[in-house]
């Protein structure tokens, strides 16, 4: 989680915007922020990501992270 807050919000764009490497780094991102919190709603969101589907959840992502500046959720 730390590697993609330290990235400049153009880099977090760009890696939210590919969408294979959107998936892959919601992936690492939400697994990563799981074993570091815990918690049953982020439990269910990396479960949720880790399937084909969660690209759609990346989507939403990338304009949470345009808008707020950090992952829906996290």
């Amino acid at each position: 989680m730390t590697w993609f807050n330290k990235q400049s919000k153009l880099v977090q764009i760009l890696l939210l915007l590919i969408p294979v490497v959107n998936w892959f780094t919601e992936i690492v991102v939400r697994w990563s922020t799981w074993l570091k919190k815990g918690g049953l709603i982020r439990l269910i969101v990396c479960v949720l990501v880790t399937i084909p589907s969660g690209i759609v959840i990346g989507w939403l992502d990338l304009l949470w992270v345009l808008l707020f500046g950090e992952f829906f959720l996290q």
